[in-house]
């Protein structure tokens, strides 16, 4: 196994954080550019909003696929396509004229960001050892944040000078130059061997996770968690670029700096691992997150830079923790189960949008504050129920294991009354 501060090392965590970074980067380009695309195809709001959701639901759809495909043709080979096909989709939207056709590029985009999003914590799972992992997983979450960052950012501010089509062939470019690197110094896996016809086995594994409630529970986390986050982001750029405010697109986009309030906390959780339990670390980061939206009530613009970085910190805290239990509680088939954790994180974002910008359409921010605290019960709720189950399946352990013991000091005894 690589261990951390070796030249391996470097390689695979400076490798999967780009990656990272240019799937996060293409995922949220169009972001910010939604307030943008509403009033040049004269739609709604939530119209508007399947340019983004498209690409995060056909995303979520195929992690599983992909995760099942890289045992059969290997984790590296996935990853490397998924980064290679991105700008040649990304090429193709600028062909687009119609609404229609760009939601359907950018759900093709969807599934090849999932290609490399679905293997590459299994990736590192299977290379690294545990202490270099749980180093490892927060650096590649800080990836995820200034993807997000960096994508969100030059989406709004070359939309506003430019053009989203100009903003398109740079996320395009950089993304094919980039792609090209990480083909070149991503190390081929040494722990880890494809094997063909293992669909059967992926499917029985697929199941045994889901009725696995310590799992499937942190995944149900990481998706409400996500559907909060992403898009109190969203109703906050369409809030950004109405009355009182009307700042343009591009200075609005500016918000999504915030962002690296995550990429700081993400890096965090190696230190709150050291010291504490992981279930109460995702209690905190939603709690700090739930104070930023409260703060952004107000209709200040520091109030809301100040709420969005709490959001920010608070939801990619939670979400780094739960990422990485699901990753390292699943006993077999890793990257089914980190895929099906992002599984449940996209669809989480996806549908939060279509909820938090009803509730914006339809009452402010006031009325997005109340669908938020729905969600944030459904959120505590859930913290108290994986805390039961897990301290539940470790009594339960506990107790089969003690007669085990037992019986083999027992066993050991008697063998030594035997003739030798």
């Amino acid at each position: 196994m690589i261990e951390s501060g070796t030249k391996e090392y470097r390689q695979v965590t400076l490798c999967l954080a780009l990656g990272s970074f240019l799937v996060f980067c293409n995922l949220y380009l169009f972001q910010p550019m939604l307030p943008y695309m509403a009033q040049h195809f004269a739609v709604s709001e939530t119209q508007i909003n399947w340019i983004f959701a498209a690409s995060t639901l056909a995303l979520s759809v195929c992690l599983v696929p992909w995760a099942v495909a890289s045992e059969s043709f290997g984790r590296r080979n996935v990853m490397l396509f998924g980064l290679l096909a991105m700008p040649v989709i990304g090429i193709a939207m600028l062909l687009s004229q119609t609404l229609i056709s760009i939601i359907i590029l950018r759900a093709i985009m969807g599934i090849a960001l999932a290609a490399f999003a679905s293997v590459a914590v299994a990736y590192m799972v299977e290379e690294l050892s545990e202490q270099a992992f749980s180093r490892a997983i927060g650096g590649y979450i800080a990836a995820n944040s200034l993807g997000g960052i960096v994508g969100r950012i030059a989406g709004g501010t070359l939309t506003d000078a430019f053009g989203w089509q100009q903003a398109v062939v740079v996320i395009a470019i950089v993304t094919l130059i980039a792609g090209i690197a990480v083909a070149y110094l991503l190390p081929k896996q040494q722990h880890f061997t494809p094997q063909r016809g293992m669909l059967r086995y992926h499917n029985r594994a697929l199941v045994k996770h889901l009725q696995n409630k310590t799992i499937l529970i942190a995944m149900l986390i990481g998706g409400v968690n996500f559907a909060l986050f992403v898009n109190l982001y969203s109703v906050m750029g369409f809030r950004m670029v109405a009355e009182p405010h009307s700042l343009p697109i591009g200075l609005a986009s500016l918000i999504f700096l915030c962002y690296l309030a995550g990429t700081l906390s993400s890096k965090l959780t190696s230190v709150w691992n050291k010291h504490y339990a992981p279930i109460p670390g995702m209690v905190v980061g939603s709690l700090i997150s739930l104070s930023g939206m409260l703060i952004a009530y107000f209709e200040s613009i520091p109030a809301m830079v100040i709420g969005l970085m709490l959001i920010s910190s608070g939801a990619f805290f939670t979400h780094t923790l739960a990422y990485a239990w699901v990753s390292q509680k699943a006993t077999h088939a890793k990257a089914t189960a980190t895929a099906l954790y992002l599984v449940h994180y996209y669809v989480g974002g996806s549908l939060g949008g279509f909820f938090l910008i009803y509730c914006w359409q339809h009452g402010g921010w006031g009325t997005v504050i109340q669908g938020g605290l729905a969600l944030y019960t459904a959120l505590f709720a859930l913290f108290f129920i994986l805390s039961k189950t897990y301290a539940s399946r470790v009594s339960s352990s506990a107790t089969q294991n003690a007669p085990q013991s037992r019986d083999s000091a027992i066993l050991a005894a008697n063998s030594n009354l035997e003739p030798k």
